[in-house]
């Protein structure tokens, strides 16, 4: 019998404290270093001056020059300005060249700790060590190296722009800080103010909903039990009880989500419209056109850019960096714990007979059996046959077939031969790789070694990992843009490597993160892969993605569409629906919806998921594995493939990305 019961989710608290273990040594390590500091600070100075004086020469060239009639006088400030600009190269290159006095010693200790790390678990490890090891942090080395560097340049971009462009803007008027300076900071306030809860809440509800899925799986196994002891009542409540706490915390995580939305309006485009609608008092109290032309400079060519690109890092750079930091820095708890490496590869080639719970359809009614059949009106018999489970007595199998022979109701002699049916066959997956292994270069290091995969047809399969882990390179081997080094990708079993594009788009749409529109009107963008769309399909298909509201405001689908009018986030909804009207039963997403919040996300995923065929999807967001059947982990060794429950238990980078994905993004 199956035991039913409630069971808290793995790695629900994974990586809360992730923060306070590694700002010691961090702080640590750059205090041995103040000297790379110092220099790196200073030419970040540079910079700052930089862009001071693009933004007052603006100002200056029309006060004092154009305006003022004096045509050499403005074209010296613009001038200057222009000098600023070219300036900029040599202090970019003293920036790099300061960040490598920080990012490579930092590579160095850490390729030094993975090692000792690897070589200790090997003297205390029985039969050696991981031989996987190095090479794997290695690699995760790499991953922090290049988020940290990333991180230091947009943090301290976004420090010395600031100071330059505000001081800019003092410099030419005070009042206009007074327009400008609420907003931004406060926007920035409430911005840095919901990352933590926000992450909080995002926890709460990954953990709310892995509950709810195991609850699932778990009373699907067991609905024979259930029904037999008569507990439908009290696994229904329990249902009931955690789909109502699953539902409570996606609210609540919606409502961070939308005022970590307003925090990003109100700093990234409220100084700009208040500036706007201030010009008149501006000029009323005295503030030149100049200024205010330079104030706009500053805003849009250097504080709102610098503010966007470090809310977007914090997002991005900031929780690759923790979660691998976290994972290198902390030390295992011992041999043979989460920490330990252990291989995991997606599904192989067929290796038998498929598990009776994974079968789809009906048992077939004809099998082979081994074993003992007892039955009314011919006694016993023993062997091995084909028969037809249609007897009214009681049958007893004692071999190890799945069925027994009837018992004949007339001679045997009387009865006509019936021929032997053949065993029903698999369906052809979605998609299959075969130990592909693509590398960039005979002696470079594969991105992805051995690889194997099976992706049933109807199934929704995420692939996460870490950036640069390879996950694009998957989706180009799918689609048949990329050829493998070793091994073999189908699609529809039919092999992709070198079909020409007309037959790979009958068979896959592949989605970038760069959505294509051109210009013409809606209706042929939206139809693009598939002309003979009917209106009907057409409407249905933009209600099912949530894009009504944007069509609508088009002008409709026959209205003229303007590529340069439209947001990214716009665009790749409207590629959304262009792969949903796709005669392609394999969709390839890399990263399509980045651009979109999390609800159009999720609405975009299961409207595809629900259309006829297999889905793949390169997560942007964790909460995309949610909403898969299976998820395929990534980490520069191997590979790791099962469900958002089986991958909690089993792979700690699994655990990690779910437990940091959202504690510092965007």
């Amino acid at each position: 019998m199956t035991v039913l019961h409630d069971r808290p989710p793995a790695g629900g608290r994974e990586g809360s404290g992730a923060l306070r273990r590694v700002l010691p040594p961090a702080r640590r390590f750059l205090a041995r270093r103040k000297g790379a500091v110092a220099r790196l600070t200073l030419w970040s100075l540079a910079e700052s001056a930089q862009t001071f004086l693009i933004g007052y020469g603006v100002a200056r060239s029309l006060d004092a020059g154009f305006l003022a009639g004096r045509t050499a006088v403005g074209l010296g400030w613009l001038a200057a300005a222009g000098v600023a600009v070219l300036l900029g190269a040599p202090v970019v290159r003293g920036v790099f060249a300061q960040l490598a006095e920080l990012t490579e010693p930092l590579r160095d200790r850490l390729v030094e700790r993975a090692v000792d790390r690897s070589m200790a678990g090997a003297r205390v490890r029985p039969g050696g060590g991981d031989r996987a090891a190095v090479s794997r942090l290695t690699n995760q080395v790499e991953i922090v190296r290049d988020s940290f560097a990333g991180l230091v340049l947009t943090l301290r971009s976004f420090v010395f722009t600031a100071a330059g462009a505000l001081v800019g803007l003092f410099s030419l008027d005070p009042a206009l800080l007074v327009v400008v300076l609420p907003p931004l900071a406060g926007g920035l306030a409430l911005f840095l103010a919901t990352l933590r809860p926000t992450g909080a809440a995002q926890r709460r509800a990954l953990a709310a909903d892995e509950a709810l899925g195991d609850h699932v799986a778990r009373t699907r196994r067991a609905l024979r039990d259930i029904t037999a002891c008569g507990t439908e009542p009290e696994v229904a409540e329990r249902g009931e009880r955690l789909v109502a706490e699953a539902a409570a915390t996606a609210r609540v995580l919606a409502r961070w989500a939308g005022l970590r939305t307003l925090a990003l309006g109100i700093a990234g485009q409220l100084p700009l419209l208040l500036l706007l609608l201030a010009v008149p008092a501006l000029r009323d109290r005295g503030v030149s056109t100049g200024a205010v032309l330079g104030a706009f400079t500053y805003l849009a060519q250097a504080l709102l850019p610098a503010l966007h690109t470090l809310m977007t890092a914090l997002g991005a750079a900031g929780t690759r960096l923790l979660v691998v930091l976290d994972r290198i820095t902390t030390p295992p708890t011992g041999p043979g714990s989460a920490e330990e490496h252990r291989s995991h590869r997606p599904e192989p080639a067929d290796t038998g007979p498929p598990n009776p719970e994974q079968a789809r359809g009906p048992e077939p009614d004809t099998h082979t059996a081994t074993g003992t059949a007892t039955g009314p009106g011919t006694g016993t018999g023993t062997g091995t046959g084909t028969g037809t489970g249609t007897g009214t007595g009681t049958q007893t199998n004692t071999g190890t077939g799945t069925g027994t022979p009837p018992a004949p109701r007339t001679p045997v002699e009387a009865r006509a031969p019936r021929a032997p049916v053949p065993p029903p066959r698999r369906p052809v997956p979605a998609v299959r790789l075969r130990s592909v292994t693509l590398a960039y270069g005979a002696r470079a290091e594969p991105v992805l070694d051995a690889l194997d995969l099976c992706v049933e047809e109807g199934e929704h399969l995420a692939v996460v990992g870490p950036s640069g882990i390879g996950k694009s390179t998957l989706t180009r081997l799918v689609a048949g843009t990329l050829a493998p080094t070793l091994g073999t990708v189908e699609v529809a079993g039919r092999r992709v490597t070198g079909l020409p594009s007309t037959e790979l788009t009958s068979l896959r749409a592949l989605l970038p993160q760069q959505a294509y529109v051109f210009s013409g009107t809606v209706r042929e963008n939206l139809t693009y892969l598939r002309p003979d769309a009917s209106d009907a399909e057409v409407l249905a298909a933009v209600r099912e993605l949530g894009a009504d509201g944007l069509v609508r405001r088009l002008g409709g689908p026959d209205a003229p569409l303007r590529p340069d009018e439209l947001s990214q986030g716009e665009r790749q909804l409207l590629v959304l629906v262009r792969a949903y009207l796709s005669p392609a039963r394999l969709l390839l997403l890399d990263e399509a919806t980045c651009h979109l919040d999390a609800a159009a996300e999720a609405r975009a995923e299961e409207a595809l998921a629900r259309r006829p065929g297999a889905l793949l999807v390169v997560a942007h967001r964790m909460s995309s594995a949610l909403r898969a059947d299976r998820v395929l982990v990534l980490d520069g060794v191997g590979a790791d493939c099962g469900t958002h429950g089986e991958l909690l238990g089993r792979s700690p980078l699994y655990r990690d990305l779910v437990g940091h994905w959202d504690e510092i993004r965007d």
